[in-house]
């Protein structure tokens, strides 16, 4: 599938760590990287500009070291340098086999590595063409990529937030890998999402998208045609918004 002109400009794209790992049950799965970074020069044909914030369930979780007795500050620090690895990845699959200009940006200082997350020099790798990848969440502990990804967005001046989920088709009433009776919403309110907590992102990265009216749409990236569908403008997974 090719990606013809579409009306968004600029995307904000999550992708959980759980997109990196693929058919493995942990670390990287070079296969899924290289879906997703064909996906990602898809839409870079099409000539959207792309920044992209990524998890690092698939190699640390700082909840589950919190709940093994790590101190949490600690335990999201470690979390945040999982990103760092999954970036990196990326960063490497694009620019090595696609032949797509990236920079990765950090939250926290890995000079060596990658960028510090300055907001004008993003938006300027933006505006050349560049994908830019956003890691290390906003390098602060206790708070969430999913936050991460919604302050990037609204601070890029993004059109829409891509919420990548892996294999999950979009947003349900209940889990539908536990309930086959569970509904699937084509459109939800900010409002609604936030008060009926369906996990569709923790609470300040709602509330952050509702206060700056921007919309999030929730789709399975293991279907590796959604994203230029979408920037072809159909209607895939789930869309959180104001109004429809």
């Amino acid at each position: 599938m090719t990606a013809s002109k579409t009306n968004l400009k600029r995307i904000l794209l999550k992708l959980s760590g759980e997109s990196f790992k693929g058919n493995r049950g942990y670390g990287i799965d070079p296969e899924a990287v290289d879906s997703i970074a064909a996906q990602i020069k898809l839409m870079r044909d099409s000539d959207v500009e792309i920044g992209v914030v990524v998890g690092g369930g698939n190699i640390w979780r700082g909840s589950a070291a919190e709940n093994e007795g790590m101190d949490r500050v600690a335990a999201d620090y470690a979390g945040m340098l999982a990103t760092v690895i999954n970036a990196l990845s990326l960063q490497d699959r694009l620019e090595r086999i696609h032949g797509v200009d990236t920079r990765t940006q950090t939250g926290i200082n890995v000079q060596e590595v990658a960028e510090p997350y300055i907001r004008r020099r993003a938006v300027r790798h933006l505006e050349k063409g560049r994908v830019v990848i956003f890691a290390a969440g906003i390098g602060n502990p206790y708070m969430t990529t999913d936050t991460a990804a919604a302050l990037r967005a609204v601070e890029i001046e993004a059109d829409v937030l891509l919420m990548a989920k892996y294999s999950v088709d979009g947003i349900y009433d209940t889990d539908p890998n536990i309930d086959s009776q569970s509904t699937k919403y084509d459109f939800i309110s900010y409002q609604d999402a936030i008060e009926k907590r369906l996990g569709v992102m923790d609470t300040t990265a709602l509330s952050i998208c509702m206060e700056n009216d921007l919309p999030i749409r929730v789709f399975d990236i293991t279907n590796s045609e959604n994203l230029v569908r979408i920037i072809n403008g159909e209607s895939i997974g789930s869309l959180v918004s104001e109004s429809d």
